[in-house]
């Protein structure tokens, strides 16, 4: 009974220099929280898009269905692959014959969140960016019309637009548009171990993501990766190893905008590569140190790469749930 009380003054301070640096910590990190948002459950809706389960449940549907496709085997879901976080894990997208585009595929995971849509911005809304791979020569290749025309071959896509929109004409390419929209707005990914660190679980992140954090706020990052996608939906000029690409220039003809791209999200990165405009860069490692050196003009130390990377980690959420649509 002697050796008890030892041990257990022992053990109480412990204790107590453990909880003592628990709330120096947490004390420490509330600045660096500050800086940072968790991602909102449900997404901003338009005041002409109604969110509604039906019409989810068509979006999905649109999403998987290949026949609005010139090839007929092409969907958005080919490119937006949710068992890949929602992109296609390949340097360059490939559509319509097996053409090869000139961007990587960035993910639609909280894309309705951001405040552009596409690496140049070219579409505003997730409305405007719905129909531009449909009918795009290199991607799906099939004109609106058409493609509202096969839409209209398949009674189930009669009666769900009919109950969505009505009127006397609802299959056409303004509800595809809208319905698509629907669906991309519910593929939200929240739970990362950054959101819950932000609401108040202190364990929710490891010591070297801490000093990720702590580094992504002192280096800078959270300037241009912020907000709720950790995007600021704006354009920098960054010219990535092997990238010719004009961007934004292309859209403006605005020459600040020249080899300009829109910050991309870093909300799942972890699982989202490979990485910029071209795709050319495999690993998060590798692209935090291109980061330093195009936006930083430095090359970042070894452990501080890894301190980011492992942050950047804790930026991945749960993924949408759904059942993959029956098409008819």
């Amino acid at each position: 009974m002697k050796l008890q009380r030892p041990l257990t003054i022992a053990a109480g301070l412990a204790l107590g220099l453990s909880l003592g640096a628990a709330v120096a910590d947490s004390h420490d990190m509330a600045s660096y929280k500050a800086m940072f948002e968790p991602i909102p459950s449900i997404a901003p809706i338009p005041a002409d898009n109604t969110q509604t389960a039906i019409k989810v449940e068509l979006g999905k549907m649109l999403f998987f269905e290949p026949r609005i496709s010139a090839s007929g085997i092409i969907s958005c879901a080919t490119c937006h692959n949710p068992a890949l976080g929602f992109t296609d894990r390949i340097p360059l997208a490939v559509g319509h014959l097996g053409q090869v585009g000139e961007r990587n595929t960035p993910t639609v995971l909280n894309a309705a969140f951001l405040g552009s849509q596409f690496w140049d911005g070219r579409a505003a809304t997730l409305e405007e960016q719905a129909l531009g791979p449909i009918e795009a020569d290199i991607e799906m290749a099939m004109p609106l019309d058409e493609a509202v025309q096969r839409l209209k071959e398949f009674d189930v896509y009669k009666e769900m637009f009919a109950e969505v929109f009505g009127g006397d004409d609802p299959i056409n390419a303004d509800n595809v548009a809208k319905s698509l929209a629907s669906f991309q707005r519910t593929l939200i990914t929240p739970n990362s171990p950054l959101d819950r660190y932000l609401a108040g679980d202190e364990q929710a992140l490891t010591d070297q993501q801490k000093r990720g954090m702590r580094a992504f706020v002192d280096r800078g990052c959270v300037a241009c990766h912020r907000g709720p996608a950790l995007s600021d939906s704006q354009f920098h000029r960054i010219q990535v190893p092997g990238s010719t690409d004009l961007g934004r220039y292309l859209v403006t003809g605005e020459e600040h905008h020249r080899h300009a791209f829109r910050t991309p999200t870093l909300r799942n990165v972890a699982v989202t590569y490979p990485y910029f405009n071209n795709g050319q860069v495999a690993t998060l490692d590798e692209a935090t140190r291109v980061m330093g050196r195009e936006m930083l003009n430095l090359e970042l130390p070894d452990g501080e790469v890894a301190d980011l990377v492992a942050f950047m980690h804790a930026l991945t959420g749960d993924m949408p749930d759904f059942a993959f649509p029956a098409l008819p």
